[in-house]
Order: C-alpha cells, then sequence, then structure tokens
C-alpha cells in the first residue's frame, strides 16, 4: 500500500498525449477499401433501399386497397 501512496498518477496531459497516441496507433491497422468496393458497396446499399420500398409500397397499398374494401369509402 505504501507503493499505491507514493506512486505518481499521471498528468490530464500524458493521459490526452496517450489518448491520441492509441488513436494512431489503431488508425494505423484499419483496412481500407478499394475505390471499387466502396462502389460495388454503394451499387448494393442503393439497390437494396429501391427493392425495399418497392416491397413496402405494396405492401402499404394492399393494407389500403383492404381497408377500403372493409370500410366501403
Amino acid at each position: 500500500m505504501a507503493n499505491e501512496k507514493t506512486a505518481k498518477k499521471p498528468s490530464f496531459f500524458s493521459k490526452v498525449k496517450r489518448f491520441f497516441k492509441d488513436i494512431f496507433g489503431e488508425l494505423k491497422k484499419v483496412v481500407w477499401p478499394t475505390k471499387k468496393q466502396v462502389i460495388n458497396n454503394t451499387i448494393v446499399v442503393i439497390v437494396v433501399v429501391i427493392i425495399s420500398s418497392i416491397g413496402i409500397s405494396l405492401i402499404d397499398y394492399f393494407f389500403g386497397l383492404v381497408l377500403r374494401l372493409f370500410f366501403g369509402s
């Protein structure tokens, strides 16, 4: 316990310096996608959004039709 009391806590600036050093170390490990991968992934996302919106529109149309038939508007 004597060592804990005499041990010096790191200062605020040393913590900030260590934080940014760790960030840059992690950024070096990142594998960035190629331009072709980004374009392919973007196309996939756009196609899935279009298909999903068409599906939701069809479901909405179907339920609207059923409600019109049910309530006789």
